[in-house]
């Protein structure tokens, strides 16, 4: 049984002079070691001691990634303080202020670029005594302070309290809460996780069990750090090795910051990245990209090459083989003078990304996995710190979720609670060290996902002969027909937007109806350039009607005559259309800080459509709402 600040301390011991916190300030990227970084997380908690900060008292955290981040974490813990890690993607005028209500936030770290939500907010939390600025301000009113000078109130504190800081540190036990980590939300409200000590060391254990991390290897770290992945197999996982993470420069605005993610992979050279479906899709886009820019010859020979080591690699666990064995050499010639190009844009040290976050695509898998940068799958909650099972170099399977953490005991059961064998269908429910406490001030929510100390997910899933586990998709979200017949949307919500020129997102919905429905965002610049291609304009009937046949036939291609044929049973492909001109977005809340879709708002948002589309009216793609919405693009 061991706390986070015992798991920190021991690395320090073992890696001392390791670097571990990357930061680029100026024009280069500058480390930190163990011991620096211990040196001065022992001297912002005492500044926070002497700033009157008590165990239990919740303390926010608001920032992009940064040294100070963890810094200001460790520095809560020590002090037997909570953590309340906050996404950066928050409004103030909701959202944030519901967190920090809700917690009863004392006092806030909050960087410069966020500075301005909590001004707005501040004055309406009566439990807010302190917000503390990562950056400095040019003024600061009486419940502000600067970082820095917490820094000089822990020196002057250490004069003469030292051995109290020893006692406060010591008395933090592994039970003790380390963090209420707030859902992003796929459900209404924000529920509050609260992770213990131990429930994330107990993790970081059952993580080590899946991979190994060298000392000397370095993450970037993309995702941010209040989001549980990036919190438990970023930090305190490469924490428990000795390795490293650097942060992404923050820029002026998330776009800049954005921009300066392959620069910094370049300049880093991470060895490791954690990623989401999101951010993976984008990176295969640039390298398609830079492909395409380099003729039509560059095109051909990229795709012959992929097309090999698809048929080379199967589904990883079973590549090569007899048969395939005269490929080899010709696959490591095309690795040679196309692939390893391709990775120097990832700093050349990539040696694989882990994902996490929702479900992975398998062709992104296998593009990955022939380039010679593996992403390797994983799964997890937030309820579970999160880890619960992942793919590793040395044991994976494509379209899986992987094989378990050790010490965990894992059960696929019926709705009656009853445990399925191998290979059927149901809720994966879980147990283990790092499974949460509970929902902070909600009882209900609580009891309704901990049962007998067993994690009911609220996810369909099964595992395989092999000990794979394959998650499915959310119970919430999935397709009911009127027979009682269930189905996960998400596949085929991924292959309309992966495998088609005109849809941009896609929503499925059945709750025990005769027929599947769709909401659908098209690519709007797409539709308009090829019905200009037909000598027709979107603002015209005939080039709206022409837009939504278009889209139409699109869909008709996984049905029967098409090219996608049989791949989706037909019953769950939508019988009828919706198109919407408004894309789900963070902005409007239809989808969440890990841009996954948020079911629940998106079927309230857009009740009345979903409504119609059940009438006979919406048969055809070309009605008048569609019609009306088309006009919007």
């Amino acid at each position: 049984m061991t706390t986070i600040i015992d798991l920190f301390e021991n690395s320090v011991n073992k890696y001392s002079s390791n670097s571990f916190l990357w930061e680029k300030k100026t024009d280069k990227y500058e480390s930190l070691t163990y011991q620096e970084v211990l040196e001065k997380t022992k001297i912002l908690a005492a500044g926070l001691i002497s700033l009157n900060v008590k165990k239990e008292d919740r303390i926010a955290l608001l920032s992009e990634g940064r040294n100070y981040w963890v810094m200001s974490e460790l520095a809560i813990l020590c002090t037997g303080a909570i953590n309340v890690p906050l996404s950066v993607k928050l409004d103030a005028g909701t959202d944030l202020k519901f967190r920090l209500e809700h917690s009863g936030t004392k006092m806030i770290f909050v960087s410069n670029a966020q500075a301005q939500k909590v001004k707005q907010v501040k004055n309406d939390l009566p439990e807010l005594e302190k917000v503390i600025y990562l950056d400095p301000q040019e003024n600061y009113d009486r419940d502000e302070t600067y970082i820095e000078d917490v820094f000089k109130q822990g020196e002057e504190y250490f004069k003469s309290n030292r051995e109290e800081f020893n006692k406060i540190k010591s008395d933090v036990k592994p039970n003790d809460l380390a963090n209420i980590s707030y859902t992003s939300g796929t459900t209404a409200d924000p529920k509050g996780i609260m992770l213990t000590h131990r429930n994330y060391t107990a993790n970081v254990e059952q993580a080590c069990s899946l991979m190994y991390i060298p000392e000397h290897y370095k993450t970037l770290t993309i995702l941010p750090l209040d989001h549980s992945f990036a919190h438990t197999a970023g930090i305190y996982s490469f924490m428990a090795y000795g390795a490293s993470l650097a942060f992404v420069q923050s820029g002026k605005t998330a776009m800049e910051t954005l921009k300066n993610i392959p620069i910094n992979i370049k300049e880093t050279k991470p060895n490791i990245i954690l990623s989401v479906p999101a951010l993976a899709k984008n990176f295969k886009k640039n390298i398609e990209k830079g492909i395409t820019d380099k003729g039509a010859t560059a095109e051909k020979l990229f795709n012959f090459a992929l097309k090999l080591s698809y048929s080379y690699n199967k589904e990883g666990f079973n590549k090569g083989g007899f048969l395939h064995f005269w490929k080899k050499p010709l696959i490591n010639l095309f690795d040679k003078i196309l692939f390893s190009k391709i990775r120097e844009g990832f700093g050349g040290e990539l040696k694989f990304f882990i994902g996490g976050g929702a479900l992975l695509d398998i062709e992104l898998q296998r593009f990955y996995y022939a380039i010679g940068m593996p992403m390797f799958q994983g799964y997890g909650l937030s309820e579970s710190a999160p880890i619960i099972s992942s793919n590793s170099a040395k044991r994976h399977k494509f379209g899986s979720s992987g094989y378990l953490v050790t010490n965990l005991d894992l059960k696929i059961c019926d709705d009656d609670g009853n445990e399925l064998p191998v290979g059927q269908k149901g809720e994966i429910i879980c147990k283990g060290e790092n499974i949460m406490v509970g929902y902070w001030k909600n009882e209900k929510a609580t009891n309704e996902t901990l049962k007998n100390g067993w994690l009911h997910t609220g996810d369909l899933g099964y595992m395989d002969k092999d000990g794979f586990l394959y998650v499915l998709g959310r119970f919430k979200s999935l397709l009911i027909g009127n027979d009682g017949e269930k189905y996960s949307p998400e596949s085929i919500e991924e292959a309309l937007v992966e495998q088609t020129k005109f849809i941009d997102q896609v929503m499925l919905f059945n709750d025990q109806s005769p027929y599947t429905v769709g909401l659908i965002v098209p690519k709007k610049e797409a539709l308009k350039k090829a019905v200009k291609e037909i000598n027709l304009e979107i603002d015209t009937t005939e080039g709206q009607k022409s837009a939504l046949q278009k889209l139409q036939e699109e869909i008709d291609e996984f049905k029967k005559g098409g090219k996608f044929e049989g791949q989706f049973p037909e019953r769950w492909l939508p019988a009828a259309i919706a198109v919407i001109a408004e894309p789900f977005s963070e902005e409007n809340k239809l989808i969440n800080s890990t841009l996954k879709m948020v079911r629940g708002k998106i079927i309230e948002y857009h009740k009345d459509k979903l409504e119609y589309l059940f009438t006979p009216d919406a048969k055809e793609i070309v009605n008048t709402k569609n019609l009306e919405e088309v006009t919007k693009f």
